[in-house]
């Protein structure tokens, strides 16, 4: 006998045990007994749509033993709203199981339903922030921190300071650096031109090359910049004089860094100097970013200029 089967709250229910195919299934999965035990029940209450608190220990049972059963972590929702439970109690556990699983998603979309249904998001940057100090890059808990800006309107509650906070410890976190760009871009249509507004593209402008200062070889703050122009329309050769600073062609034995070769060659294109664009993909061909070689000979034919003869 098991768990549920030895206990008087669970006597009225008969479980369901997993079909697999039969007494020889051509693929079983191996379950513990006391898994299998405890999906019975739940089916069981499933089949019986019963909502109630039992079958919310039943969940927590279940969760304890594989956090990313997906279907577990929806019918607990559907539980702790039929039931009205107490929301700020399920946030404290889901805390502690944020922090056993950090990778787990459904932690994340069952956070995301209970802070909500609650509609208010004390403490929950706060949280994030306890989360980053374990796993700075951790995709699922950036994505729960846009959705709170997103949904509780956190634009100007201090986000671009986390951001700075965040890259200050690390530069190359790529995460932080998108982060950014949805805090400062990501309101079009409510008023907020983002950096098509001048003050605001010379401010990230400003940011982005002070952080490739510390890092040239950092491709993030790169990308950055090259997302400013695109978004407000300017032309890459207003990007010239900068990454000259890192790469100059009159000096292809102190190149600081392929990125700023790399755009230095398409600015090169969007002047038509075709011919000094395929010197900065020489370079990046066979010395600074030989791993690529295939891609920048590619670039190099696009330019349309007669192959040279070996």
């Amino acid at each position: 006998m098991g768990k549920y089967a030895d206990d008087e709250q669970w006597s009225d229910v008969v479980p369901l045990p997993t079909d697999e195919g039969g007494d020889n299934p051509l693929a079983a999965i191996a379950y513990s007994d006391e898994y299998e035990e405890t999906m019975s029940y739940l089916r069981a209450v499933m089949a019986a749509n019963e909502y109630s608190p039992r079958a919310l220990d039943l969940t927590e049972d279940l969760i304890d033993m594989n956090p990313a059963h997906y279907t577990v972590w929806l019918y607990r929702a559907q539980c702790l709203f039929a039931i009205d439970s107490d929301l700020k109690e399920e946030l404290e556990w889901l805390n502690e199981t944020a922090l056993t699983h950090q990778k787990n998603y459904q932690i994340w979309h069952h956070r995301n339903l209970i802070v909500d249904k609650l509609d208010v998001c004390e403490g929950e940057t706060d949280f994030v922030e306890q989360m980053f100090e374990r796993d700075a890059k951790n995709y699922h808990v950036w994505s729960y921190r846009q959705w709170l800006v997103k949904r509780f309107g956190l634009w100007e509650k201090g986000e671009l300071e986390f951001t700075e906070k965040m890259l200050q410890r690390d530069v190359r976190n790529n995460s932080a650096w998108n982060h950014r760009w949805f805090v400062v871009n990501g309101r079009e249509g409510e008023g907020s031109a983002g950096v098509s507004d001048p003050d605001i593209r010379a401010r990230e402008m400003k940011f982005a090359m002070m952080a490739i200062a510390k890092a040239p070889q950092n491709q993030s703050p790169w990308n950055y910049l090259r997302g400013i122009t695109r978004k407000s329309g300017m032309s890459l050769a207003h990007l010239k004089d900068f990454a000259e600073q890192y790469a100059s062609l009159d000096r292809p034995d102190h190149i600081h860094s392929s990125f700023a070769l790399d755009l230095l060659a398409d600015i090169l294109v969007e002047e038509k100097s075709h011919k000094q664009a395929a010197e900065a993909l020489d370079l990046l061909e066979t010395r600074y970013d030989p791993i690529r070689k295939n891609y920048w000979a590619y670039r190099k034919q696009q330019l349309g200029l007669p192959a040279v003869a070996a």
